[in-house]
């Protein structure tokens, strides 16, 4: 249950009408617990937004606010994350401080403890976790983790991606369901971008999220973009969403279908020309601002006679910058072994710049998060004139 605090508290579509902080802490009883009143949809990008603002209460319970909004926890009125009000939080529920806390209580022992999944993503209303093969009750942590996160509705064994074959082509994720519903279809929402997916079919890196964001907000609504592997819409929606036009390729045919209904779920259709087809076939009809690498391939050594997609990233470069236009932006991602950062990777983006005769201008290196033990996801900006 929860009582306004402010009968003019703002509306989400009109930030200035939010009240200030220091007048919301003034009507507010110092003791009651505070809660923001979101609309459901934006309840996962919010939570995210609050974290970031370190005002997110992580001691208590997402709850209902009727039907069409939920009220998040937090420890102080936002200053930055757009609510639709700012409330005393009655009858709080509080939420289970952590998952071995939850096993504990279902018979673990400390030494079965150590063997318990230390971290793990939601993605919209599906868990992913990755158990350790030591672990001693994989279902008890499923209830565990569904207990913990009220609001998901099924948690999955992530066990990576698919090298082999068709499915390692198309990257097909590999899981078993550990707890709760076999119906993984859903909506995950970042920073107001809608992805619409089932993490039994198709990746979905959490990890990525802030360079996704980021994305979104480097591009001129002025600009034509070209996102070479664009899987559900990873960066091909928020940059839409921010008023650029994309040219998006996509070879998996699930994906592409997500990739479709995203567009139209974010109501960007109109500024998205998607294409189910290698990106090497397109990329010589294009003139773009930009060009989006973010599959940075596998270096396994294996035969592509297998259907095994063995390709790097830096081996596209050359149709990434035959799609560029001069004085446009390549946006290169790579999977760098630490010992050989950062040189590997400008090494590669000097060598696609000689080989087409254009000048080379490194304009941001960032490391995305790490892809296995001892190397990085990292994402170069440049820009060839």
């Amino acid at each position: 249950m929860t009582e306004d605090e402010d009968d003019g508290a703002a509306s989400e579509t009109d930030p200035d009408l939010e009240p200030a902080a220091d007048a919301v802490l003034e009507r507010t009883n110092a003791d009651a617990p505070l809660a923001a009143i979101v609309d459901k949809p934006r309840t996962e990008a919010a939570i995210e937004s609050l974290r970031a603002e370190g005002v997110y209460d992580e001691s208590r319970r997402v709850c209902e606010d009727g039907p069409d909004r939920n009220a998040l926890p937090i420890t102080a009125p936002p200053a930055e994350t757009q609510v639709r009000e700012v409330v005393r939080q009655l009858e709080p529920e509080p939420r289970n401080p952590d998952l071995e806390d939850l096993l504990a209580e279902r018979g673990w022992s400390d030494d079965d403890l150590e063997s318990a999944p230390g971290s793990w993503a939601v993605i919209g209303s599906v868990i992913l976790v990755t158990v350790p093969e030591d672990c001693p009750d994989e279902a008890a942590v499923g209830e565990a983790l569904l207990e913990l996160h009220g609001e998901a509705d099924s948690v999955l064994a992530d066990e990576g991606i698919a090298n082999d074959g068709t499915a390692g082509t198309y990257r097909e994720p590999r899981s078993r369901l550990l707890a709760g519903s076999s119906d993984t279809e859903t909506i995950h929402t970042e920073h107001g971008t809608r992805y619409g997916l089932d993490p039994t079919k198709v990746m979905f890196s959490p990890g990525n999220q802030a360079e996704r964001a980021r994305m979104g907000e480097i591009v001129g609504d002025d600009e034509h973009v070209f996102d070479m592997f664009a899987g559900i819409g990873y960066f091909t929606l928020p940059i839409a969403r921010a008023g650029a036009q994309v040219t998006a390729t996509e070879l998996n045919p699930t994906a592409f279908r997500y990739l479709l209904e995203n567009a139209m779920l974010n109501d960007v259709g109109d500024r998205v020309d998607a294409y189910m087809t290698d990106c090497r076939d397109l990329a010589g009809d294009l003139t773009v601002d930009r060009v989006v690498m973010g599959y940075y391939g596998s270096s396994d050594g294996d035969s592509e006679d297998d259907g095994t997609r063995t390709d790097e990233a830096h081996e596209f470069l050359p149709d990434a910058l035959a799609a560029l236009a001069p004085g446009g932006i390549v946006h290169y991602h790579e999977a760098t072994p630490d010992s050989r950062l950062w040189d590997r990777p400008l090494a590669r983006l000097e060598r696609a710049a000689d080989a087409a005769d254009r000048d080379l201008e490194i304009l941001e290196k960032r490391r995305v998060k790490s892809h296995s033990a001892g190397v990085a996801h990292v994402v170069v900006d440049a820009r060839f004139d």
